[in-house]
């Protein structure tokens, strides 16, 4: 699973939220891929009863860091009995949980990514107007059916809420787990393939070789992949020639002289 934190509402309140893609199986214990649908059934889970799992288990995690005192809390959540009535009122709040369609391909799902892993708090289309009475910017209201509506805040409360949307240093995003954690994907995604028939994918060329790739671009004025012949394609590796053996002894040409390794 791949999940990509998002902290933003459309306008700019904060809203903690979490993007995941999740495939469609998984491997059993014996290296067999497993779909998760039953049948001809297209969906992963049961939305509502997802919802509800989803609830007890973020919960339980939230009772025990409150438990060992690991939460930096507001002042009127200091008190034990503050927190015991706040975590009661989260248990009786149904939780929102979305389910999409599955992807038409990977394709779809690069896309979908590319859409989301480095969208930020507003984009520049959104913003309709900027100046001394404030910054005016379009939003859509999901409590009215996604209605189009605008919005103008002063310029400090502006920027109060998009700074609110700033991660600290070195906190992580975007985050893999299962079949796509980076500790394991490797072994776990060519087990996948192997499971499903498909081919193994060519391998990405690593730093090194990045660097050499880079060098030589630089010297021969192009890329040592790109095609001589139209100058528009580029030429991938279908496999290695093995090494060349040294032709027999007896058919070495005579004034190419032998030396003994005794």
């Amino acid at each position: 699973m791949t999940a990509v934190l998002h902290t933003w509402g459309q306008n700019l309140s904060l809203h903690p939220h979490v993007h995941c893609i999740v495939p469609g199986g998984g491997l059993t214990k014996s290296g067999l891929w497993r779909h998760a649908g039953r049948g001809s059934e297209r969906f992963l889970f049961p939305v509502k009863a997802m919802s509800q799992v989803y609830r007890a288990i973020y919960l339980r995690k939230l009772r025990w860091h409150l438990q060992r005192g690991g939460l930096d809390l507001p002042s009127e959540l200091l008190g034990k009995a503050d927190q015991k009535a706040w975590m009661e009122t989260l248990y009786r709040q149904k939780w929102v949980v979305y389910a999409k369609r599955p992807f038409g391909g990977p394709k779809q799902v690069i896309e979908y990514l590319g859409r989301y892993t480095h969208k930020v708090a507003i984009s520049n289309h959104r913003l309709l107007d900027v100046s001394e009475a404030g910054v005016r910017f379009a939003y859509k209201d999901y409590r009215q059916g996604g209605a189009k509506k605008e919005m103008t805040l002063g310029g400090p409360e502006f920027l109060r809420r998009f700074a609110l949307h700033i991660l600290p240093p070195h906190f992580r995003r975007i985050r893999h787990f299962g079949i796509l954690a980076n500790c394991s994907k490797i072994r776990a995604l060519e087990a996948c393939r192997k499971a499903l028939g498909v081919p193994s994918a060519a391998p990405a060329p690593n730093r090194i070789e990045r660097r050499r790739l880079a060098r030589l671009k630089l010297l021969q004025g192009r890329s040592p992949d790109q095609c001589p012949c139209c100058k528009l394609g580029r030429m991938t590796p279908i496999g290695l020639l093995p090494p060349q053996r040294a032709p027999p002894e007896g058919m070495l040409p005579r004034f190419y002289p032998i030396e003994s390794t005794l």
